[in-house]
């Protein structure tokens, strides 16, 4: 499924792939902006902004924007991350028209009446304090603060409370305008559409985007750091986290595949250690977070807070055999198969397709074949998993920890073992 990929004359890259074995589209709008390209008087303007162009348009309320969508039985959504905020529907293949039709008037000509700000800022908040109140939640939040300390990148998503209450129509336009540009926004679709079809939908509805963004972001580094917080909570939620990899880092593959080995499933070490040989956990996983100027791979659990200090010396040792030795090939063939088997299952939905192709475009400015990706994957050795091990864990750990966590390892006793 080769995509094809125009670009309108204000610079708005259009891309598409055709799958007419489908009766549906998925299309959407991905604007590379979110949380890490705000100031720090801004932060949650992105994710806010994302849930005020849903109530209302030039020519649609907030509740003919659902029913546009719903009376032909699609669906419509959006998210917000750090680097990127996303506007996406799914229709039946008739039905493209009006989805795009809906999405693009909610990106050129929202309303920001203030009467649904003022409901909506509600609503954020709610969810403000709905991540706050869970643990399992908040504490990447704290451990994204305390490794990206005084920076964008480690600034909430969702923003603060009082931030939020902030946010006028003024702000919000002035926001689309900075950050909103052809040249920052990708338009994809994945189904039955032709890609000419496509391009002559978007071309209509978007060609007025401003070519251009105004802002500059910052630069990001890891730092590490340290947070507790002691809740009445029956477990403990832990995540100690190194510094990663960005995205176009060559090491990149071999940073997933390190992840995948020491934490990415039942046949991983930390999981075969930790919870099938001695039963300290429910869970245990490693992650990678990758940027694009920094990268936070990290390690995350719950457990009891008598079991943390139990746990946490396991951990610690199977980082170190990372690091100390080479994986034997029985892991690696099971790794790279998992990462693949990852890759190829997620392709077989149509909204996957147009995330991935949007998510490339912005990232590295071209489509990336699977058959390269699968070439890079296949391509990493066990040296490479070797030396990337040594680089991550050798860096400076970030631990939060939130819930029970009476008597739990120091930040000073986890960075000397780590050594």
């Amino acid at each position: 499924m080769e995509p094809l990929i125009s670009k309108l004359k204000n610079g708005l890259s259009v891309a598409s792939c055709y799958c007419p074995q489908l009766e549906t589209v998925s299309l959407g709008i991905w604007v590379n902006t979110g949380s890490a390209y705000e100031t720090a008087d801004m932060n949650g303007i992105s994710h806010f902004l994302e849930h005020t162009v849903f109530k209302g348009t030039k020519s649609r309320s907030a509740i003919k924007i659902s029913e546009d969508i719903e009376n032909v039985g699609g669906s419509t959504n959006a998210y917000t991350s750090r680097e990127f905020t996303a506007f996406y529907a799914k229709m039946l293949k008739n039905d493209a028209a009006l989805a795009l039709d809906v999405l693009s008037e909610m990106m050129t000509c929202p309303s920001f009446s203030e009467e649904e700000l003022i409901k909506e800022r509600e609503v954020v908040i709610q969810e403000i304090k709905q991540t706050f109140d869970d643990p399992s939640d908040i504490v990447f939040d704290y451990l994204q603060e305390q490794a990206f300390q005084n920076q964008a990148l480690g600034r909430p998503i969702l923003g603060t409370e009082k931030l939020v209450r902030s946010f006028g129509a003024n702000e919000l336009r002035k926001y689309m305008k900075s950050n909103y540009s052809a040249a920052n926004m990708v338009v994809c679709a994945a189904g039955n559409i032709k890609h000419d079809d496509f391009v002559k939908m978007v071309e209509e509805k978007m060609s007025g985007i401003q070519p251009q963004t105004s802002f500059v972001a910052d630069e990001q580094h890891y730092c590490g750091g340290y947070f507790a917080q002691k809740r009445d909570n029956e477990q403990a939620q832990i995540v100690l986290g190194f510094e990663g990899v960005k995205y176009d880092d060559p090491r990149y593959y071999a940073n997933i595949l390190m992840t995948a080995i020491l934490g990415g499933g039942m046949s991983s070490r930390l999981f075969k250690e930790i919870r099938e040989k001695r039963g300290l956990v429910y869970s245990v996983y490693c992650f990678p977070n990758s940027y694009t100027n920094a990268g936070l791979t990290g390690i995350g659990a719950a457990t009891d807070c008598e079991q943390i200090n139990k746990m946490m010396p396991v951990m610690i040792d199977e980082i170190k055999k990372m690091c100390d030795s080479k994986v034997d090939d029985e892991e690696i063939k099971r790794a790279k198969t998992q990462v693949k088997a990852g890759i190829l299952m997620a392709l077989e939905k149509s909204s996957a397709i147009a995330e991935k192709l949007a998510r490339q475009l912005l990232l590295h400015k071209r489509f990336i074949p699977l058959e390269e990706t699968i070439e890079k994957i296949d391509c990493v050795t066990k040296e490479d998993i070797l030396a990337i091990s040594q680089s991550v864990f050798s860096s400076v750990p970030t631990y939060a920890l939130v819930g029970n966590i009476d008597g739990h390892t120091a930040y000073d006793e986890v960075c000397r073992k780590l050594k």
